[in-house]
């Protein structure tokens, strides 16, 4: 459960709205909740050294929890990007990417970012591939800089049951410290993994009941 004073994914993204998408009380439960972040520190004294040239370094955060708030995994990484925009792609990428490992494909997904564009396209993803055909498409606007993550985020958008992205500020974003801080929060990747993959049935429980085995049977 949430740990008393902090407040779940869930509660978070019950209060935030969500771009583009209508926020009906009756649809905000979701099978599981991932916060993202990225962080960009071009002038701090961060950095990874290339050879003779030293380039910018930032941070990932990923959180990711189940509908009664246990916590699934914490990720906080370091990570070298152009700009801060391109690390809050990679951030929610490598959050799609962490929990499609861990949960079945039919998830509803609830989304908690602090990136305003990056919320946006997302829905618009969702109501382009899912939505009803009487509704407008929206426009999305994608920087060039991130590569293929936008197209790797496309792909765990459709691949889970249903997604949709809530807008939180970045001071309540639970990922924000561990996207910022990577060399304080390193601790947390060592956490143990829980897999919310459904069991696979056992023998026992695909074979059928009596009463259903004897059916169609000879009679005496």
């Amino acid at each position: 459960m949430a740990a008393y004073g902090r407040p779940s994914l869930r509660d978070l993204f019950d209060e935030s709205p969500t771009p583009h998408i209508a926020h009906p009380p009756r649809s905000h439960h979701r099978d599981f909740y991932i916060a993202t972040d990225g962080s960009f520190k071009p002038h701090s004294g961060a950095t990874v050294t290339d050879g003779d040239s030293k380039r910018p370094t930032g941070g990932l955060g990923v959180v990711v929890e189940t509908l009664d708030g246990e916590r699934v995994v914490r990720l906080s990484v370091p990570d070298t990007c152009p700009d801060n925009n391109v690390a809050e792609y990679r951030a929610l990428h490598l959050g799609l990417d962490v929990l499609a490992a861990r949960a079945p494909p039919n998830a509803r997904v609830g989304l908690l970012i602090d990136h305003d564009q990056l919320a946006a396209n997302v829905n618009a993803e969702v109501l382009a591939t899912h939505g009803s055909a009487y509704d407008p498409p929206h426009s999305v606007s994608v920087p060039p800089a991130t590569g293929l993550h936008w197209r790797g985020i496309q792909a765990r958008i459709n691949g889970f049951g249903e997604v949709r992205a809530a807008r939180i500020s970045g001071d309540r974003n639970p990922a924000h410290p561990l996207a910022n801080a990577p060399d304080q929060y390193a601790h947390v990747n060592g956490e143990p993994d829980r897999c919310v993959l459904p069991e696979s049935p056992s023998v026992d429980e695909r074979v059928p009941p009596p009463s259903r085995a004897e059916r169609g049977g000879v009679s005496d």
